[in-house]
């Protein structure tokens, strides 16, 4: 039985582990295009690396460490949360192999065949023969561990072939490093199949250790500690290349101890253990599987599709819309002093903020560009104009977080570029990373100052904008202006602890403030509403004070993709919360918090999650949005998540998810009957928004039409950077008992246009 300490909490780790599973759910989505779901699988298995790198390494570093240490919201040690997280993978992992092998099977139907060496023609094997003496075994550096050769280093994720290697006298070790020079597939002459590399250098093993028995082998590759804590005493030596330092870190990234051993195949256990011997692990931290153990050459797989089978297998190809709150045939500058702009990314495209951008660079009335990176974009143009602006004579300021994991090595290389073109290169502040999305752009109008701001949820990347659910906001409001000002004065002196008017800026007043806007609405009782959208929440007083909330009678919605370590529907505790997660084709991204309703409410937008990381030790920043047209258009957004039946799931009070079904009889928007159990469809929030553009003003009444685009296939393009799941079409199927979050507080009426809001209401089948 739960503690008190625990009753309405529950374990980071787990939590997480249960976000992949939902990844991996897309992949056992028999909706989903096939090709699609072999992403997702890809794009779980990915996942699972990072968090046994990140999350199991920072683990089994806190157990050596402090091995008594406990969990705030668990109350499980080190030791105790890695034993649960061991056990959890398992089943994930089996999921995985049982969903692969069943895709695979259905793409072989379909001409695109994963084959085995055993079982390629006899014209095949000669091929495959000839390629592996010519373009593979070159490459090849066979290991044989004994006394005089000792146990090498094995790189972090690569791949290895195993062998077990006996004679007369003795058992030895082999190993077999697949080379990165060549590619991860062989495709077969005059067929669409294919031959993985490992496989290839399987099968061919023995000719490389030709004096010994081979009694076993198998594809193998080591997981390593990759989270990398800077020695923060070094940053007071005021000689030190910082840009340098982290350099020099991340050659360390690849030597850091094993976590995690995979083996694909089965592997007698004498090989197992020779192998966890030598690095330190045990038998819980090994992981068998039949799954190929690296994924990521997937995404090279679509060139081997037949082209009469791709509408078949692929989704439907999306390109951003040009956003209707720009005109393309004036300034962006001009345009956001007349009124506040929002974009929303994937949907809209990100081109006003390049030309925004652009204007400034050679604008004679701009004098300063200030921004933050965190992750660019291995091509940026955004970088490039920033290079453009210094080099046109403007103040361009650059803060370039280093420590941004795994594009540590693309922004020092950026940095370079920006510092060589005449930019002023910052880094965040020491043991603080700086993850918040600002752009402050300083103009001289008649002999005063005047801002430009543009705050957002997500990365300056613009291959991100076309695959992650984001938002940017734009204001000339002197007051938010005057905040940014201040932002990056304070960074540039290291100050943390800056006042704002405004804007809520984390470590320095966002923590407080939030709490602050739960206790409003708690104070209101049954009236009080919160509305929150976001990719994790751990933070422990953020939980309780959402929880004193709850008991206080305040409806709270959220919306939250990834970690939530709060049980929802408890009663008496946390009945009044629910919680719910979209995963689709597009990753959920964007942050948005809203207390109160309708006009009265008070809503921000901005990089924080509620994590304790991202409001007690980073630097971000939330918005507020006083423009009441954005603010309406923001709600109305928060409405349709809060109605998706198709990709999302509600968190149940154990923690588990479970699908949001439209109920049996409700129906379509054409008022079709249809029973909930023969069709999986239902209302998608990102169908809809490829559709429909949102956060622009006074849409004409044509492009609100009843069921107009909702789960229409989007509109033809292509976007080969496109690689986080799929998109779905669907008719909705919703009926009064899935309309959860639906109501008319919070929905501003558009011009008399009637809303959103009622459109939903009628495709819904509700009165009112």
């Amino acid at each position: 039985m739960a503690s008190s300490y625990d009753s309405y909490t529950q374990n980071r780790e787990l939590s997480w582990l249960q976000f992949n599973k939902r990844v991996l759910d897309e992949a056992c989505d028999d909706s989903v295009p096939l090709y699609e779901r072999l992403k997702f699988i890809s794009i779980f298995t990915s996942n699972l690396d990072e968090f046994f790198m990140v999350r199991v390494g920072s683990l089994t570093d806190l157990a050596l460490v402090a091995p008594t240490a406990m969990d705030n919201k668990s109350h499980l040690t080190p030791q105790e949360q890695l034993d649960l997280v061991y056990d959890a993978v398992r089943p994930l992992i089996q999921q995985r192999d049982a969903v692969y092998a069943q895709v695979m099977a259905s793409l072989a139907e379909r001409g695109v065949v994963e084959r085995r060496c055993a079982d390629l023609t006899d014209e095949e094997s000669e091929h495959m023969d000839q390629l592996f003496e010519t373009a593979i075994r070159p490459f090849l550096s066979p290991v044989v561990v004994d006394p005089r050769h000792p146990f090498p280093h094995l790189e972090n994720k690569k791949l290895y072939i195993a062998v077990l290697l006996c004679d007369a006298e003795t058992c030895r070790l082999g190993l077999v490093g697949i080379p990165s020079q060549v590619p991860a597939f062989v495709p077969l002459p005059s067929s669409a199949g294919f031959v993985r590399i490992e496989q290839i250098v399987l099968a061919k093993v023995g000719a490389l250790y030709n004096e010994r028995e081979i009694v076993d082998c198998c594809i193998m590759a080591v997981t390593r500690n990759a989270d990398l804590t800077e020695d923060e005493e070094k940053f007071d030596d005021e000689d030190l290349d910082y840009r340098k330092f982290m350099s020099q870190l991340l050659r360390k990234r690849n030597r850091l101890n094993p976590v995690r051993l995979e083996i694909q195949g089965n592997a007698c256990n004498d090989l197992r253990d020779m192998v966890l011997d030598r690095l330190g692990l045990g038998v819980e931290q090994t992981y068998v599987c039949q799954t190929p153990l690296v994924l990521d050459s997937v995404y090279s797989l679509e060139g081997r599709i037949p082209a009469d089978m791709r509408a078949e297998l692929c989704y439907v190809p999306f390109s951003p819309r040009s956003s209707a709150v720009f005109s393309k045939d004036r300034s962006i500058t001009e345009q956001i002093k007349e009124s506040d702009k929002m974009l929303f990314f994937p949907y809209d495209s990100i081109d006003p903020f390049l030309t925004l951008l652009k204007e400034s660079a050679s604008d004679p009335a701009v004098v300063s560009i200030k921004i933050t990176l965190y992750r660019l974009a291995s091509n940026s143009r955004i970088a490039s104009i920033l290079c453009d602006a210094a080099e046109n004579g403007k103040e361009v300021t650059v803060l370039v977080e280093l420590r941004a994991r795994f594009d540590e090595k693309n922004n020092i290389g950026w940095s370079e570029r920006l510092e060589e073109a005449g930019c002023c290169i910052l880094y965040g502040p020491d043991s603080y990373k700086c993850h918040s999305k600002v752009c402050l752009i300083t103009r001289m109008e008649e002999g005063r100052a005047v801002q430009i701001t543009q705050v957002g949820t997500g990365n300056y990347n613009e291959k991100t904008s076309k695959i992650y659910s984001d938002l940017s906001f734009f204001t000339a409001d002197p007051a938010i202006g005057w905040d940014a000002v201040a932002f990056f004065q304070n960074m540039l002196v290291g100050n943390l602890q800056g006042q704002y008017h405004k804007m809520l800026v984390a470590p320095s007043n966002m923590h407080q403030k939030l709490c602050e806007l739960i206790e409003q609405q708690t104070k209101l009782g049954s009236q009080g509403s919160i509305s929150i959208k976001c990719n994790s929440l751990t933070e422990r007083s953020v939980i309780d004070a959402l929880v004193r909330a709850s008991r206080a009678g305040v409806r709270i919605r959220m919306n939250i993709r990834g970690i939530c370590c709060l049980r929802p529907g408890i009663p008496r505790v946390t009945a009044n919360i629910s919680v719910r997660s979209v995963v689709g084709r597009f990753l959920e991204h964007a942050r948005i918090y809203c207390f109160g309703q309708g006009q009265q409410a008070r809503v921000y937008i901005g990089s924080a999650d509620l994590m304790t990381r991202n409001l007690r030790r980073r630097v971000e920043v939330l918005v507020p949005i006083l423009d009441e047209q954005v603010k309406a258009g923001l709600q109305e957004y928060l409405e349709l998540i809060f109605a998706d039946t198709l990709k999302a799931r509600l968190l149940q009070p154990d923690g588990s998810y479970v699908p949001v079904l439209p109920s049996a009889g409700s129906s379509t928007a054409e008022g079709v009957a249809v029973s909930a159990a023969a069709s999986p469809q239902g209302f998608s929030v990102q169908a809809w928004c490829m559709d429909h553009p949102l956060l622009c003003p006074a849409v004409p009444e044509q492009e609100r039409q009843e069921g107009q685009g909702l789960g229409q296939e989007a509109s033809p393009g292509h976007d080969s950077d496109v690689a986080w799941g799929q998109s779905q079409g669907a008719a909705c199927a919703l009926g009064p008992g899935d309309a959860e979050g639906l109501g008319q507080d919070g929905m501003a009426d558009r011009g008399g246009k009637g809303g959103l809001l009622r459109v939903i209401r009628r495709l819904l089948g509700l009165r009112g």
